[in-house]
């Protein structure tokens, strides 16, 4: 028997009720938003990823779907939505023409990673990017976003808040904290030793408990920043508060790369055990450019949907649809041409084989149809068929034209 490939789920019944239901909600309160849907290929260039996200990420060192093709192209499958959105708006020129575009997707990812609850190696995320817009009022959009959707789904969550400062105030932090990490070098974790070479604000995102004692007396971003980040960061509390968004301070919240600056959020659930976060983004402002972009302001999010699958509260099912079936094997074909018209104005169910009623009306309730209709002998011979109103549990015997 041939499996599916470890980390790499099938979605099925309630699952699938599940994820369609969130990419429904989560596409709904996009558009009420003002953006419209983007789509990009699973397969990109590699180079696209270890130019955007990095290649002393553990994303772009260790855990991509990278390989040859045929035409000898070095391609990988993608393993986070932002730098294809960012490509395709270089693309197709969109960053010369000026103006704002916002966009939404929702897709596959890949990551070759250990699997793990709500971790898996082919996942999906919903994501929403927004380019042409400085103004913080736009990062505070997105919070308030995640927030609708969540709430929307009967999710609780914490709110984690940062600033990462610009290039006025970053690179004087970024030396800071350096030498403060230089001086207890002996004593990190290997990663940690790896990213004060490469990426070093990404040592405050270290998992290592030993790493994080340390750190606890760190440099903190908040308390460098500029003038002009700082009054940014303050503006946004604000908003937040005038619309009823609680949030926490977290100055160990980072995107350890060049491009991200300003805002960054994440969003964080008690409910899943020690792998919490639920949502995250910030502003890239620097992405589009270092992609050979014109220089564009930009923020997004993304959401990652298995680990939303266990805590969306799902509406009460109500009953839709027909179910129609046959009691003689005479009124098969009947059946067969009533669902193809029936199904033109209303969802159909139908049964192949002739039974009698009450494995029919069994088999209309475990398909959760408003109405059971049943042909036999009788209703054959008088052109008529017996309906069963399965929410209010009357019955008629109605004309074939009425029904």
């Amino acid at each position: 028997m041939i499996n599916s490939l470890r980390g790499m789920n099938d979605i099925l019944s309630e699952d699938y009720e599940r994820f369609t239901y969130f990419i429904n909600t989560a596409t709904d309160i996009a558009q009420k938003y003002g953006f419209h849907f983007i789509e990009t290929p699973l397969l990109e260039e590699t180079a696209l990823f270890k130019r955007s996200v990095g290649e002393s990420s553990d994303i772009v060192g260790k855990e991509m779907y990278q390989f040859i093709d045929k035409g000898q192209n070095d391609v990988c499958l993608r393993p986070e939505g932002t730098a294809g959105v960012v490509r395709a708006f270089i693309q197709k020129k969109l960053d010369k023409a000026g103006g704002i575009q916002r966009y939404f997707y929702h897709g596959s990812m890949f990551r070759y990673e250990r699997p793990q609850k709500g971790r898996l190696r082919q996942f999906h995320q919903f994501g929403v990017e927004s380019f042409g817009v400085d103004s913080v009022y736009e990062d505070a959009t997105m919070i308030m976003m995640v927030s609708d959707i969540l709430k929307k789904l009967g999710i609780g969550y914490r709110l984690q808040l940062n600033s990462l400062g610009d290039n006025n105030c970053m690179p004087d932090y970024r030396n800071k904290l350096v030498e403060f990490v230089q001086e207890r070098k002996d004593n990190i974790c290997e990663d940690c030793v790896k990213r004060l070479e490469t990426n070093p604000i990404r040592v405050l995102d270290c998992k290592n408990s030993k790493c994080q004692e340390l750190y606890e007396n760190a440099p903190k971003l908040l308390q460098n920043l500029c003038s002009a980040c700082e009054d940014d960061f303050n503006t946004l509390k604000k908003i937040l508060e005038d619309n009823g968004i609680k949030y926490e301070i977290d100055t160990n919240l980072v995107r350890g790369l060049d491009y991200y600056s300003k805002t960054a959020f994440e969003f964080v659930s008690d409910d899943i055990g020690s792998q919490s976060a639920i949502a995250g983004g910030g502003r890239y402002d620097r992405l589009v450019e270092f992609l050979d972009g014109r220089s564009t302001p930009a923020v997004g999010f993304a959401i990652g949907i298995e680990r939303l699958m266990e805590l969306i509260v799902m509406p009460e099912a109500s009953r839709d649809g027909y179910y129609i079936g046959a009691m003689d094997e005479e009124a098969v074909n009947l059946v067969v041409k009533l669902a193809h018209k029936k199904r033109k104005s209303d969802k159909v169910n139908i049964d192949y084989k002739a039974k009698n009623l009450q494995k029919h009306l069994k088999a209309a309730d475990k398909v959760n149809a408003k109405y059971c209709a049943v042909i036999g002998s009788n209703e054959l011979k008088d052109a008529t068929i017996w309906v069963k109103d399965l929410e209010n549990k009357t019955e008629e015997t109605i004309s074939l034209e009425d029904f």
